[in-house]
């Protein structure tokens, strides 16, 4: 039995026009993320723990550019309760930074998820 395909179906693939098209398409869509990613690295997230008293402040590049630590917060008797608060705020920060870059690139590629590309 013959199989019958759609009308203006290419079964080599697609012609060349339609594959220079979609690699220019790819093209400018790295080109945009690479724009992104280049202004989200730059940007500031902060983050607060312990009611204020421990402020972390991260680039989008992950890197921790300030910590802030209330002197009401520092007791040399709970050296713990602070490390955490640290923890905390740092951590929050970067989860912030990391969750807007995601967000940014899956908009510009539409969810497209393809391996080496982006």
């Amino acid at each position: 039995m013959k199989a019958r395909l759609p009308k203006g179906f290419n079964a080599g693939g697609g012609s060349q026009q339609n594959i220079q098209q979609l690699a220019r398409q790819a093209q400018k869509m790295q080109e945009e993320m690479d724009e992104a990613s280049k202004a989200l690295d730059v940007k500031e997230y902060t983050a607060k723990a312990g009611g204020g008293a421990v402020e972390a402040v991260v680039t989008g590049a992950l890197e921790v550019k300030s910590l802030t630590i209330s002197k009401e917060v520092v007791d040399p008797e709970d050296i713990d309760m602070l490390a955490d608060l640290v923890i905390a705020a740092v951590n929050e920060a970067i989860r912030e930074a990391r969750d807007e870059k995601s967000a940014t690139m899956d908009r510009i590629s539409g969810g497209l998820n393809v391996p080496g590309l982006f």
